[in-house]
């Protein structure tokens, strides 16, 4: 006869470990800067040191990609919900590579979509981020940076427009972008992404919302 093995009940003390899902392009993966500065690492630091229990960030990110591009990253990795907290960032290659903005709409509609359904349809779960500026970074001194803010604008009106017809979060990072063009440190060494120091500062502003969110984990 088949003896049941000794599994002790879970203890109810024990806090639930929270995922958290990142899905973006150079800005989410950190081009330029280590690991630990990139800003979903920092934000599940930031989560961790304010009392919560928060597994290591997955990213699906990659440089260059547009909004296209990320949702055929998303289709291969495939990822396994629901999450606790799920973050989109995209857009700043569709505006440098010159796409239209009504495509991108209905792009970044689908993602976000793809994004709450990763959150178990809870769209209190789900973070989007503003486009930064990089029209302010040594890269772009020789382009029209007035046509470059003005285009970021536009993406970002989109994703604020489309973010609250959803009812998700959205964080305006695009004014701390701008910052760099008075302060260098806020660039990584490679001219063009922002360094830790930036991302620690887009940090403070996601936190306290990040923050509401896992402490009331379903």
């Amino acid at each position: 006869m088949a003896i049941a093995p000794n599994i002790p009940d879970p203890d109810p003390e024990m806090p639930q470990v929270l995922h958290y899902l990142a899905l973006g392009d150079s800005y989410t993966i950190g081009q330029s800067v280590d690991v630990n500065e990139r800003w979903p690492v920092q934000l599940v630091q930031a989560l961790n040191e304010n009392g919560g229990h928060v597994h290591d960030a997955e990213i699906i990110a990659q440089t260059g990609w547009t909004t296209g591009e990320l949702k055929q990253g998303i289709e291969a990795v495939d990822p396994q919900g629901p999450y606790d907290l799920v973050s989109l960032l995209i857009g700043v290659n569709n505006q440098f590579r010159g796409l239209d903005t009504a495509a991108y709409r209905l792009e970044f509609r689908e993602l976000l979509s793809l994004s709450i359904s990763y959150a178990g349809n809870d769209t209190g779960r789900v973070i989007v981020v503003s486009i930064p500026d990089y029209g302010v970074t040594p890269f772009a001194q020789n382009m029209d940076t007035e046509k470059i803010a003005r285009e970021i604008d536009a993406f970002n009106a989109i994703k604020l427009n489309e973010s609250r017809d959803a009812g998700v979060a959205f964080i305006n990072v695009t004014p701390i972008s701008r910052q760099a063009a008075q302060d260098s440190s806020l660039i990584a060494d490679d001219g063009l992404h922002p360094s830790g120091r930036m991302y620690a500062k887009w940090v403070e502003l996601i936190l306290p919302v990040a923050k509401e969110m896992v402490e009331n984990p379903q």
